[in-house]
């Protein structure tokens, strides 16, 4: 329903359903095109080393050929062990290599090759609403997708939006369900509208060495994940 409402709109969409796909989760030597066998990986120096000229596995490049292509990326998945998928993580893994997910040198948290660009997270999760809030059994369900949004979004340079939760989608009755479903378009209708998390950036609100908050900032911020949100920039 969200590529149907994307399509409606007017945008191309692309998907990628890495189950369909086969998609390979294991970040390995042969994902290095110009590596040689015979030596160990060393992954982040082999990506570098890659990054120049591509050298990459085919189906790494093609991944990353839509990320560049696209103005928005939506990761769509359940919620597994509070986390993504193993099989997305691995996407996360192989396909945010040096030059892509992160530069060779320079500022990274709200700087890099992705600048420019919204993602967004739509998770699917079995629990009531209750079950993430401040005081739910699971924890707050901003600080469970925090690594994800800040770390594997932020940090690559996108816009990230605030999260789509849909809550209770293992069982669910008809009158629920097109309620999310129009919950899920509205989110589509606003995708390049609706504002992004303020996170702080890396360049104007940490030191150099040490990469910590300022301590002007520190001083007057919120423990936590919430230190790293600029509440003066919603």
């Amino acid at each position: 329903m969200a590529a149907e409402q994307l399509r409606a709109d007017g945008h191309e969409v692309q998907i990628s359903d890495l189950y369909a796909m086969k998609f390979k989760a294991c970040h390995d030597a042969d994902d290095f095109t110009a590596h040689d066998p015979a030596e160990p990986v060393r992954y982040p120096f082999a990506s570098m080393a890659a990054a120049a000229d591509r050298a990459f596995a085919a189906d790494i490049i093609a991944e990353q050929d839509k990320v560049l292509w696209a103005d928005a990326v939506i990761f769509a998945f359940p919620l597994w062990w509070f986390a993504m998928p193993a099989i997305m993580k691995g996407w996360i893994d192989r396909v945010w290599t040096a030059g892509i997910g992160y530069q060779t040198g320079g500022d990274r948290y709200g700087a890099g090759r992705m600048v420019g660009k919204r993602a967004m997270l739509m998770v699917m999760v079995g629990g009531g609403e209750s079950y993430f809030s401040d005081r739910g059994v699971n924890g707050p369900i901003d600080d469970l997708l925090f690594p994800l949004n800040h770390g594997m979004l932020w940090y690559p340079g996108f816009d990230v939006l605030p999260s789509c939760v849909l809550h209770r989608t293992d069982r669910m009755e008809q009158e629920r369900y097109d309620s999310i479903a129009e919950e899920v378009r509205e989110r589509m209708r606003t995708l390049f509208t609706i504002s992004p998390i303020p996170y702080r950036r890396q360049a104007e609100d940490y030191t150099e060495r040490k990469f910590e908050l300022k301590e002007e900032i520190a001083a007057n911020a919120p423990p936590g994940f919430a230190a790293h949100i600029d509440e003066s920039r919603k």
